[in-house]
């Protein structure tokens, strides 16, 4: 009688308060109606939310292809990009603990939108500084348009009848900008957008894949996650290539008459059109929200799966909570049962040393990878002269596609010789060692630092100078009235680069279009050639000619890091699968994301960015006098800290998976052979006792 009122009860559920009768013709067609619609409606699901991991993973990539366009724009140190960078951790770690635990009870697709809403939205505000500032401005010597006049950038002590273009700032002049400069802190619009991306973008991974993985069949499922991962693959290396052609633009477009603009792309002032990307960005995010208001709360199960509860990935912590039929005391009981359970999983999850080791190599590891993925570009253009356009099209089209090819490659290999788990942890430590070797040979492939007067090498020549005796001011530009502060570098006839034409002891200048050439320069003429030529022209002098070469390589050998190191992310990621007991995979996964956003995530950038802040050999200085962007970096310093820190940090995680690959071996490769020693005793004895009954 309890069996047949149980099934009653699911039959009346299935079909709705619907009679039971045999079915007829019409149910059937129904029945196959209601299919067809529900396999669109996940298809639907499947388009919206492939699309919804493009738009993230490109407005991701876009981000960090402006970190330096950030950077000159709002006139801050590279500690503090970190910080706004880390951000969207932030913003994910605040609510992701209550999407994970309590979101799969909720309509998931709406909640799915509304983050759509929420990262939309703080897309566009990260892009609204641009329309409250006033128009950037770059430290650049400016004579009259008119070519025939003739100025002198080297003002003299007692000459008070020079145009005030040319001059100094007075101190109440400063004291006035000071008062009604509002845009020294418009960088909070930017973290505060960062940090609204974080929140919008938390429902979108766990909910997504658990309604795929829901509602799809068993065959299809694995299919339809691997259709939007490759999108999430694909969205960062558009996200770079829209950073390198909005770096191509200038910052003010479409607001400023572009003709009498004097610096290009190639200046280490310019600034792109970084805000022109989030509005795209932005947009795309707000039109994949859309699709998800219009579709169900829950979808018919497919054949076969309505009744099983055994897929791998379910947790008892983001359960599937929308069966056909509920009943309300049910739902509240689950909920403190869940509750209850919570402190002794997290025991067992983390008393489990495979997954705590892995999860301690993964934490370090990751740090070296985010510092260093956000950080490649401006150590491109810092170290190899680059374009910030350049860096991020190097970056967008061939780093990324490595990437790919070796997360691609390293599943190939795990599928087709059937790799166990301590196959994959010593893929996963092979990855990490062979890759770290590889990425060491960049402390080769440096360029030598520009030869800029007073801060690498001597006034007097080419002679390296201290730390103690850096000075912009020497004998050749003792008579002239120079800021010290002032970073408009030019490049004299002798190869080295002066700090401000001023410094240089220039004491005249023409102009023609938007050449400025300067003239009789005295600091340019103390190791002028042999022509005696001390003229000078604007901008920074081109790196070495090996330079170019050496960019060449970096990029061989960034690319083949970036492939290897990738090798092992699949096999790492089934080693943390295969650890964990089958109901708390989940669960285990949670944890494991939470602590690589709130342990590597957040920290890396900020870390990386104070450290490279130490290298800087020219700050700016803000209206108000306070510090501002590094206009100039030691490119020998640059690229020890920045590589240094990453091999590091490579370093501890390889022997932190050491450890993961020693206790393997010790727990379970002991045990498979004394399992294996076992059976063969077993089939020995059994063997010599059918031998003895025979012979009875």
């Amino acid at each position: 009688m309890e069996t047949s009122s149980k099934e009653n009860i699911q039959l009346f559920c299935k079909n709705s308060v619907q009679p039971v009768e045999r079915p007829s013709f019409k149910t059937e067609y129904a029945s196959s109606e209601e299919k067809q619609t529900c396999c669109g409606k996940l298809k639907m699901f499947l388009g919206a939310l492939s699309f919804v991991y493009f738009a993230k993973a490109l407005t991701e990539g876009y981000l960090k292809s402006t970190i330096t366009q950030i950077e000159r724009r709002f006139d801050i140190s590279s500690s503090l990009v970190g910080v706004i960078d880390g951000s969207f951790e932030i913003g994910n770690f605040l609510i992701i603990t209550f999407v994970s635990y309590f979101g799969a009870r909720l309509h998931r697709p709406k909640l799915i939108g509304a983050g759509c809403l929420i990262m939309g939205v703080g897309t566009l505000l990260i892009a609204m500084p641009q329309f409250f500032m006033e128009q950037y401005k770059y430290e650049r010597y400016s004579p009259y348009s008119n070519s025939t006049v003739s100025i002198s950038p080297c003002v003299l002590e007692s000459n008070h009848q020079l145009p005030v273009t040319v001059m100094e700032k007075s101190q109440p002049q400063i004291n006035k900008e000071c008062e009604t400069d509002a845009s020294s802190s418009m960088w909070a619009y930017v973290f505060l957008g960062n940090l609204l991306r974080g929140i919008g973008e938390t429902p979108i991974q766990p909910l997504g894949i658990a309604y795929l993985d829901d509602f799809a069949s068993e065959d299809n499922a694995a299919f339809y996650i691997g259709c939007v991962q490759t999108l999430a693959i694909i969205g960062p290396i558009f996200g770079f290539l829209l950073g390198s052609f909005c770096a191509k633009l200038y910052v003010d477009i479409g607001f400023v008459n572009l003709d009498h603009i004097t610096i290009t792309p190639k200046d280490p002032q310019w600034v792109g059109a970084w805000w022109l990307g989030y509005l795209i960005a932005g947009i795309l995010s707000l039109l994949a929200a859309l699709p998800f208001w219009c579709l169900p709360k829950i979808l018919p199960r497919p054949q076969g799966r309505e009744v099983s509860n055994s897929s791998a990935e379910k947790s008892k912590f983001i359960m599937d909570d929308h069966p056909d039929c509920q009943i309300p005391s049910g739902e509240r009981a689950t909920i403190i049962d869940m509750a209850r359970d919570f402190v002794p999983s997290l025991k067992i999850v983390f008393g489990n040393p495979v997954y705590f080791l892995y999860l301690c190599a993964s934490a370090v590891q990751f740090n070296s990878l985010f510092g260093m993925v956000t950080y490649k570009p401006k150590y491109i253009e810092q170290q190899y002269g680059q374009s910030s356009s350049k860096a991020n099209f190097v970056i967008g089209l061939i780093n990324i596609p490595a990437v790919a090819l070796g997360i691609f490659s390293g599943g190939i290999i795990m599928k087709k010789f059937r790799v166990n788990m301590y196959g994959a942890a010593k893929l996963y430590l092979g990855s990490s060692v062979f890759g770290y070797l590889i990425f060491l040979s960049l402390f080769a492939l440096g360029c030598e630092n520009s030869h800029v007067a007073g801060l690498t090498v001597s006034y007097q020549g080419t002679k390296p100078v201290s730390y103690h005796e850096r000075a912009l001011f020497s004998d050749c530009n003792s008579r002239c009235k120079c800021s010290e502060t002032k970073w408009e570098p030019m490049c004299g006839e002798n190869g080295v680069t002066y700090a401000s034409a001023c410094l240089a002891g220039c004491q005249n200048s023409t102009m023609s279009g938007k050449n400025i050439i300067f003239h009789n320069c005295t600091c340019v003429e103390i190791t002028a050639s042999k022509s005696g030529n001390s003229s000078a022209l604007v901008g920074k002098c081109q790196k070495d000619n090996g330079c170019p070469n050496m960019f060449l390589y970096f990029i061989v050998i960034s690319v083949i890091t970036s492939y290897t190191l990738s090798l092992g992310g699949i096999p790492g990621y089934i080693l943390l699968l295969r650890c964990i007991k089958p109901q708390l995979k989940s669960f285990a996964l949670g944890i494991y994301t939470l602590a690589i956003r709130v342990l590597a995530g957040i920290p890396a950038p900020v870390y990386f960015g104070v450290l490279i802040d130490t290298s800087c050999l020219k700050w700016g200085i803000q209206r108000c006098g306070s510090k501002g962007s590094c206009r100039f970096y030691d490119s020998d310093a640059f690229r020890h800290i920045y590589l240094g820190l990453t091999v590091i940090l490579g370093a501890m995680s390889i022997f932190l998976s050491i450890a993961v690959l020693f206790i393997l071996k010790k727990k379970y490769v002991s045990k498979y052979r004394n399992f294996i020693a076992k059976r063969e005793r077993s089939m020995a004895s059994t063997a010599i006792a059918e031998d003895t009954t025979s012979k009875k």
